[in-house]
């Protein structure tokens, strides 16, 4: 059975060669993470260029995914070096220009912005969340009393976050400006947009894209509260989400989260688009071998709560195990796929819960293939949106999605038990063009049943959606 959870590995010094990359291509990985809140420009041309070289010497299609820092927020250092508070331990947080005339304990945030509607009793997140405060009193403007709820080191140059607050701050900064001309040049397949509050914040990206003559697949990274609350706005426009845990786990009460996270996937799967699950999937196998119990389920869980892709973060970037945490991955994923299938728990989005004809015709198409005991489904779809309603309906067949669009293909990777192909483009029709796929694949052996959907244009038209299904059959004589 091949697996139909995609994995995303992200690159990093653990990972930064040839032989780093290609491990864990072998290992199943075939979408990859840059990262670029850390990192230079050479390293992400570098990596580029071995996912590229993969890519011809495997034949695989291998996606690369750009992830924008976006607005981290960080404290500033005015020279204290680490503060040390105890649980109930009060600290004044203020622009430099307080610093001078205060003698208590201080942290400095240099963003008078984000000092605007701060209220007695909310919270504030430093350095990861590690450390929790409340607001008990607003002493002056761009001055606020924080009293700890729990105890450790706060040292300058760290995160922090005001959980359930809407930010000022533009997710589109100067610096992702920079770094979206810099993988545009290099040719990323995919762009993730962190700390997205509103389907604006999509529009706004995609219009700086278009300025390099470029359109691609833009995924909204999920970390606020904020985008929560306009939840399908945002996924109609932007082109898949990440449920980003970390940074949404500072946002919400950790007891909410898994909640959310089974909220947002469900809403992504109803309108027939990807969405990821990111980090500390397998955390622990960065410095062990082997991974917890709780990790195991819990990537178990992303996949029956319906992921198209489960990532990994520190684990291949920096991690000493990459290629065993990308084979373990897979492992899992092994596993609660085939419980899924015979449990009958792999049932997808019904007919019922679509209202366009297209939508029919690929639950039709991946009914089709069930009753039929089918080898696979292929699928010829332009643009690529007909493989990812296939793939919403959770057939426990492949969907080959052909397309001649190198970004359509790369996209569609994102999704669940999609595998990109390209078809012969001499070839005008579209239904025959995916016939001579199955003739020519060496996937698929004489007698093997293929379902194969289509669009067919009518005369004197390019472009049409799906309107054929078709059960086909490899004959002995077409066999090489």
């Amino acid at each position: 059975m091949d697996r139909h959870i995609k994995i995303i590995a992200t690159l990093g010094p653990g990972t930064g060669t040839y032989e780093g990359v290609k491990e864990l291509v072998e290992s199943g990985a075939k979408i990859f993470r840059l990262n670029f809140s850390h990192g230079g420009r050479e390293f992400f041309e570098e990596m580029v260029a071995i996912i590229r070289r993969l890519e011809k010497e495997t034949g695989l299609t291998l996606t690369v995914l750009q992830d924008l820092s976006g607005p981290k927020i960080r404290t500033c250092d005015v020279g204290l070096g680490a503060i040390e508070v105890n649980k109930g331990t009060e600290v004044l947080l203020g622009t430099p220009d307080k610093f001078e005339k205060i003698d208590e304990p201080f942290i400095c945030l240099d963003i008078p912005e984000l000092f605007h509607g701060v209220k007695e009793g909310d919270p504030v997140a430093l350095s990861d969340g590690m450390i929790r405060f409340n607001v008990v009193k607003i002493e002056e403007e761009n001055l606020i009393r924080l009293k700890a709820t729990n105890s450790g080191m706060c040292p300058p140059r760290k995160g922090i976050t005001f959980p359930g607050t809407k930010t000022p701050l533009a997710p589109l900064t100067e610096k992702d400006k920079k770094d979206l001309a810099t993988g545009m040049e290099l040719g990323v397949d995919v762009v993730a947009m962190s700390f997205v509050q509103k389907p604006e914040d999509i529009c706004n990206l995609r219009a700086e894209m278009i300025q390099y003559g470029r359109r691609v697949p833009i995924i909204a990274k999920l970390e606020r509260t904020a985008a929560l609350e306009v939840l399908d706005e945002i996924i109609d426009e932007a082109d898949g989400l990440m449920v980003a845990r970390g940074d949404l786990g500072l946002e919400l009460d950790l007891a909410e989260l898994p909640v959310a996270q089974k909220r947002i996937i469900k809403a992504c799967n109803l309108a027939g688009k990807p969405v990821i699950v990111a980090t500390q999937m397998l955390l622990s196998m960065c410095n062990s071998p082997m991974a917890t119990r709780a990790e195991t389920t819990d990537v178990a869980n992303a996949i029956l709560d319906g992921a198209d892709c489960v990532m990994l973060s520190e684990e291949t970037a920096i991690g000493n195990y990459p290629g065993d945490t990308v084979r373990f991955m897979r492992k899992i994923a092994y596993e609660i796929e085939a419980f899924m299938f015979e449990s009958g728990l792999a049932k997808g989005i019904s007919d019922g819960e679509r209202d366009h004809p297209s939508t029919f015709l690929a639950h039709a198409a991946a009914m089709l293939a069930g009753k039929t005991d089918a080898k696979a489904i292929v699928c010829h779809s332009t643009s690529g949106a007909t493989s990812r309603i296939l793939s919403s309906c959770r057939p426990a067949q492949s969907v080959y999605a052909l397309s001649s669009d190198s970004t359509v293909r790369h996209f569609t990777n994102l999704s669940w038990g999609v595998i990109p192909a390209e078809p012969l483009d001499v070839i005008d029709d579209h239904q025959e063009r995916a016939e001579v796929f199955v003739r020519q694949s060496p996937a698929f052996k004489e007698g093997d049943i293929v379902i194969v959907t289509a669009g067919q244009p009518e005369r004197g038209k390019s472009v049409t959606q799906t309107n054929v299904v078709k059960l086909y059959e490899k004959l002995a004589k077409e066999v090489s």
